[in-house]
C-alpha cells in the first residue's frame, strides 16, 4: 500500500497544542493523528485511525487464539438492566443517560457485564455448553469529571471488554491464566514497557484481580515494586511490612495531658517533648485521625469516617477508596466536623462514627493521640484495649524505602498507565440474573465468570507517551502506520522518479510506504518525517546518482547507505 503525503489528510503542527499536558499526546496532536472535539473527546485522523486499528488488530488475534470469541453489542443498553445490577447507583454521575421519544431510559454503556451475561442466559441452559469466553470490541463511555492526558483518560474510547464463563472454580482459574498470558503477549508485541502487579477489583470482582501497568510518568496509577522479590501491585493493593502484635498486659494506664494550641502533629510532638515524660516522642507516637466522608451509591447521605494512621504518614485517599469501593469518599468539610474537637480527636470513646485504622496501628501498640477535648491529648492509648477499630484498611500514602510485606525487602515507587486488567467476577452477575446451567443431575450449577477488560485507544496513548523523543514520535514497527517512509530531498526528476518507483515497488511488494512528495522544503519533509515516528525513513537524494540511498532509524538516527537494488531485502532485515 502506497500513501501519498501530497494528498493524505494531514496537517502536522509546528508548535504545541495549547492545554495538552502529556507529552505523548502532544505529538499526536502535532503529528495530525487526533484532534479534540470536547474535553475527553477525540477525533481520528488517517494516520491515528492505521495505528489505532493495527493495534485493535493484534488484540483480535491473541483473542482469536486463546478460543475467545467475538460479539458485538449496542452501546445503548436498557437503563433497567443496569438498575437491576446495581450498577446504575454505583456508576452514578460516570453514566451518560437519556431517554428516547417514548421516555424509555437508557444508559451508553460504560461496560457490557449486563449484556454478556443475559446473553449466555437467553442462549445456554446446560453444563454441556460450558465453558465459553466472548469478547468484544467496542466504545464505551463514561462521564468522566477531569479528562486527562489526551486518550489515556477520556469520555468515550474503545475497549476490548472479554468474559470467561466457567462452572467451577478450576475453570475459571484455567480461563484466567489463558487470559493472562494472552495479554502478556499483546503488550509483549506492542513494544510496551509493562508490569504485572496485584490489584483490587472494587465491587465486581472476587479473589483474583491484576493490573498491566505501562510504566509511564503520565500514569494515574502508582506502581509499587520490591527490590528483592517479584512483588509488584498498585499502590491500592499494595501491602506494608508492618510491626508484630504486642502484648497489652502491663501496658501503662491512658493519662490525659493539657496540651494547648497543639492541633497539629508538628506542635504536639513538640509540645511532648517540653514536658519532660521520659522518653523523646517524634511524629511516628502519634496517631493521626484523619475525617473522611462516605456515601453508599444511590443515597442521598454522607456518613463521617474516621482513619487513624501514625502520625509521620499520610493518607492516600485513592487507597481508601480502592479499599471502599464502589463507597464514595471525599475528605470531610468544616460544616461536617461539628461536634468533633478538630485537632484533638482520638479514637478512646467515640460514639456514632465509624473508626478504621491503617495496618501498622497493630494490636497492643500504643500511642498519643487527641482526647477529643480542645487543648488536650492523652498519651498510653492502646488498640485492642482503649479502641477497637472497626476494620483494617491500606490507607497510608506509600513511600520509597517501606518494606515488603512478603520478603522485607525495600520498596519502590513508580508511575504507570493501567493498559489492562483481569480479574474474578465470581457470581456476581450470574447471581443477579439468573445465569446458571442445568448439570448431570438435573440440577442448576451457578455460572461463575471472570473479567478481562483491555484499553485499545488507551494503548496508543500509552505507546506515544514511552515512545517519543524531543522531535517526535517514535513507533514500534508493529504498531506504525507505515513500514517506510520515503523522503524525496531532491528536486531533479532522476531523484523524484527513483523515489516513486522504489515506493511503488515497495507497495506492490507487500508494504506498507508512506511518501513525503510535496513541493515543500527538505528541512519540512524532515522535520515532519521524525514527528509523525515511522520507524525507517528512506531519503533519496543525491546519492541516487550513484545508485545509493540512505536508510535512517527513526529511534537510533543512525544512517545506513543502501544501494537502491538491495533495499528490499535490507527493509525485510531490520523488520
Amino acid at each position: 500500500m502506497l500513501m501519498r503525503m501530497s494528498t493524505l489528510f494531514l496537517r502536522t503542527l509546528r508548535e504545541d497544542p495549547a492545554g495538552v499536558d502529556a507529552p505523548g499526546h502532544r505529538l499526536l496532536v502535532r503529528g495530525g493523528y487526533v484532534r479534540q472535539v470536547a474535553p475527553g473527546v477525540h477525533s481520528w485522523l488517517p494516520l491515528g485511525y492505521r495505528v489505532l486499528r493495527i493495534v485493535e488488530s493484534v488484540v483480535r488475534e491473541e483473542m482469536d487464539a486463546i478460543g475467545a470469541q467475538e460479539v458485538h453489542f449496542p452501546a445503548l443498553v436498557p437503563e433497567e438492566l443496569f438498575v437491576r445490577s446495581g450498577r446504575l447507583a454505583m456508576y452514578g454521575d460516570l453514566l451518560f443517560r437519556l431517554a428516547d421519544r417514548k421516555s424509555a431510559r437508557y444508559v451508553l454503556g460504560p461496560t457490557h457485564e449486563e449484556l454478556f451475561t443475559t446473553l449466555v442466559k437467553g442462549e445456554y441452559s446446560s453444563y454441556k455448553d460450558y465453558p465459553v469466553s466472548l469478547y468484544q470490541i467496542q466504545t464505551k463511555y463514561r462521564d468522566e469529571a477531569r479528562p486527562r492526558a489526551g486518550l489515556l483518560r477520556g469520555r468515550d474510547f474503545l475497549m476490548k471488554d472479554a468474559y470467561s464463563f466457567d462452572l467451577d472454580a478450576a475453570g475459571f482459574k484455567r480461563a484466567y491464566e489463558r487470559f493472562r498470558e494472552a495479554y502478556v503477549r499483546i503488550f509483549t508485541r506492542l513494544g510496551l514497557d509493562f508490569r504485572v502487579v496485584d490489584a483490587v477489583s472494587g465491587a465486581m470482582g472476587g479473589t483474583e484481580s491484576e493490573e498491566f501497568l505501562a510504566l509511564s510518568a503520565q500514569g494515574e496509577d502508582t506502581l509499587v515494586q520490591c527490590t528483592q522479590c517479584d512483588y509488584a501491585a498498585n499502590s491500592e493493593a499494595a501491602q506494608l511490612a508492618v510491626p508484630a502484635a504486642q502484648d497489652i498486659a502491663g501496658q501503662d494506664a491512658v493519662r490525659v495531658l493539657d496540651t494547648p494550641d497543639t492541633p497539629t502533629i508538628e506542635t504536639l510532638v513538640a509540645r511532648l517533648n517540653e514536658l519532660d515524660l521520659g522518653r523523646e516522642f517524634t511524629a511516628a507516637d502519634t496517631l493521626k485521625n484523619v475525617v473522611l466522608k462516605t456515601r453508599e451509591p444511590g443515597s442521598a447521605d454522607w456518613e463521617l469516617l474516621i482513619v487513624g494512621v501514625p502520625g509521620d504518614r499520610e493518607v492516600d485517599l485513592k487507597r481508601v477508596e480502592g479499599a471502599l469501593d464502589p463507597v464514595e469518599v471525599e475528605p470531610a468539610e468544616a460544616a461536617d466536623l461539628a461536634g468533633l474537637a478538630t485537632g484533638y480527636i482520638g479514637p478512646q470513646g467515640l460514639i456514632g462514627i465509624r473508626y478504621v485504622v491503617d495496618p501498622a496501628v497493630v494490636p497492643g501498640s500504643s500511642w498519643v493521640t487527641g482526647a477529643n477535648e480542645p487543648g488536650r491529648h492523652a498519651v498510653n492509648v492502646v488498640c485492642g484495649r482503649d479502641f477497637q477499630p472497626a476494620a483494617e484498611i491500606g490507607a497510608v500514602a506509600i513511600r520509597p524505602g517501606d518494606r515488603c510485606a512478603r520478603c522485607g525487602g525495600e520498596l519502590t515507587i513508580s508511575r504507570g498507565i493501567e493498559i489492562g486488567h483481569i480479574f474474578d467476577l465470581g457470581r456476581r452477575f450470574s447471581d443477579t440474573f439468573g445465569l446458571n446451567a442445568l448439570g448431570p443431575d438435573g440440577k442448576p450449577v451457578p455460572i461463575l465468570m471472570g473479567c478481562y477488560g483491555l484499553g485499545i485507544s488507551r494503548l496508543v496513548g500509552a505507546l506515544a507517551e514511552q515512545h517519543h523523543d524531543d522531535r517526535g514520535l517514535i513507533w514500534p514497527a508493529v504498531a506504525a502506520p507505515a513500514d517506510l517512509h520515503v523522503v524525496v530531498a531532491g528536486n531533479s526528476d532522476t531523484v523524484r522518479e527513483a523515489g516513486e518507483r522504489a515506493a511503488a515497488e515497495l507497495g506492490d511488494a507487500g508494504l506498507q510506504v508512506l511518501i513525503d512528495d510535496r513541493s515543500v522544503s527538505v528541512g519540512v519533509k524532515f522535520a515532519d518525517a521524525e514527528l509523525l515516528g515511522v520507524p525507517r525513513i528512506a531519503v533519496f537524494g543525491r546519492g541516487v546518482a550513484q545508485g545509493v540511498v540512505e536508510l535512517r532509524q527513526r529511534a537510533t538516527g543512525e544512517a545506513t547507505d543502501i544501494p537502491l537494488e538491495h533495499l528490499r531485502d535490507a527493509l525485510a532485515v531490520a523488520k
